[in-house]
């Protein structure tokens, strides 16, 4: 452990070097997994130093932020699961609407699904339209999966080279006809060419199509009848699947929104066998259940569908034991005129539940409840998924980091008014929930996000050692 002294003369030499562009101290900085009192200088966007906060001795800075009793600061947070739909869909999202309710929920990076876009992300000629989309609209930063489809194995390769960070692939219809399934034979072809295609990671959305067809889907307005018609059975075979073909090919995998607590037992012998697997769920998942739902109320309504309870509890369980990897948003809005369908009939409404700008006090709110640490549900939100995806320079207050920052009020309480959303359509199933946890600022690169000007940038996978 550095001395006192030492700790002392090396804050005394950073207080007298030329001033950063940015210094943020506080008594609560969370640093290697602990809030404690730091300082932190920012130089062109990165984090340059952390040193300990010690009376009489500060860093200078163009800029400093000094925070407030009840501020905490945090690395900002990374989804690796947002449907943007823009281009051919934004009418339902699009790159500026969501990524302002990205910031303005503490999220500093998203990785944009290749669905519901049309095109969607299946092909090079495709992601240079969708960053074509992108460009200059984005508040955050924002990186690109690339897609799995029947018939496109001579794309994966080409895809990964122009920088996706990997590949999604569905084992049931995905709802929109220009992204289907593949079968698990396909699955597996596929693996075998993201071995080789610099060891690119394949994402999963794991429900069983025959057992999804078989289940009875009636017109109704009952939240247990819509449940009935996505079985936990169908998530397990599922994964099962995933994690058969995962062993034989050596691929890098990841299970998308989990939500059956049934599977966790399965995935974490997986993972003991050497599987090279990873899981993440969703605030829904976390912080609703079925039990709950009222009648009709098609704004819960998503794939694979909300659960008990006591299923709810089985997913924290994997989260805090580690089975469970992370938690993304799944951000997936529409407008009301498909998110309502049928007046209540969860057979015919859009499934899909727009949270991106909510993660962070959804899940937070849950926690603490639940006697769980700020500093893990952060964990979860940011480190754990950027290192997943490759972002090595993302999800941490630490020199040579991105200086992507959270000013952070946890114990501060506010009502979800869906109308006061960023994201496009008011459209929540959390409208008028009450939540702990308040996004006082987010800086990316070491800026306040300005929501009239689009600093975001277009990210790309980085291979290699």
């Amino acid at each position: 452990m550095m001395a006192v002294s030492e700790r002392m003369s090396r804050a005394a030499a950073a207080a007298a070097s030329e001033p950063f562009d940015l210094v943020v101290r506080g008594e609560r900085v969370l640093v290697g997994g602990e809030f404690s009192p730091h300082e932190v200088g920012v130089r062109d966007g990165v984090i340059e130093q952390v040193v300990p906060l010690v009376s009489g001795l500060r860093l200078a800075g163009v800029r400093e932020v000094e925070l407030a009793d009840d501020e905490v600061l945090i690395p900002g947070l990374v989804d690796t699961h947002v449907h943007v739909n823009e281009p051919g869909r934004t009418e339902w999202e699009g790159f500026a609407s969501a990524t302002r309710a990205a910031a303005a929920g503490g999220v500093t990076t998203i990785v944009d699904m290749p669905l519901n876009s049309i095109p969607p992300t299946t092909s090079i000629d495709a992601l240079a339209v969708k960053r074509a989309a992108a460009e200059g609209e984005v508040f955050v930063d924002v990186g690109f999966w690339g897609g799995v489809v029947p018939g496109n194995d001579d794309d994966l390769v080409p895809l990964a080279e122009a920088g996706v960070f990997g590949f999604k692939c569905f084992l049931v219809h995905s709802g929109v006809d220009e992204f289907p399934p593949v079968t698990v034979d396909e699955l597996e072809t596929a693996m075998r060419v993201l071995v080789e295609a610099d060891d690119s990671l394949l994402i999963v959305h794991a429900e069983d199509a025959a057992l999804i067809d078989g289940a009875a889907h009636p017109h109704s307005s009952s939240y247990a009848d819509f449940l009935a018609s996505r079985p936990r059975a169908a998530e397990g075979a599922a994964i099962a699947a995933v994690i058969e073909r995962a062993a034989h090919t050596g691929v890098r995998a990841h299970i998308l929104h989990l939500s059956d607590a049934d599977a966790l037992d399965r995935i974490a012998a997986a993972k003991r066998h050497g599987v090279r697997l990873t899981v993440e769920t969703c605030p829904h998942y976390l912080t609703l259940c079925a039990e709950e739902v009222p009648a009709g109320a098609t704004a819960y309504k998503c794939c694979p569908p909300i659960r008990e309870a006591g299923n709810r509890d089985a997913l924290w369980h994997g989260l805090e034991s580690g089975v469970v990897d992370f938690v993304v948003s799944d951000h997936s809005p529409a407008p009301a005129a498909l998110k309502f369908a049928g007046d209540g009939d969860f057979a015919e409404a859009w499934g899909g539940i727009a949270s991106v700008q909510l993660g962070l006090p959804l899940v937070w709110t849950e926690a603490r409840g639940r006697g769980i640490p700020l500093a893990r549900v952060v964990e979860w939100m940011s480190p754990a998924p950027a290192r997943r995806v490759g972002l090595n320079a993302k999800g941490a207050i630490a020199a040579g980091f991105a200086a992507d920052l959270v000013v952070f009020a946890p114990d501060e309480s506010f009502t979800v008014d869906a109308e006061a959303l960023e994201h496009r359509h008011p459209i929540t199933p959390y409208d008028g929930r009450e939540l702990t946890g308040v996004v006082r600022s987010t800086l990316l690169a070491g800026e306040p996000v300005d929501r009239s000007v689009p600093r975001g940038r277009l990210l790309r996978r980085e291979v290699g050692p």
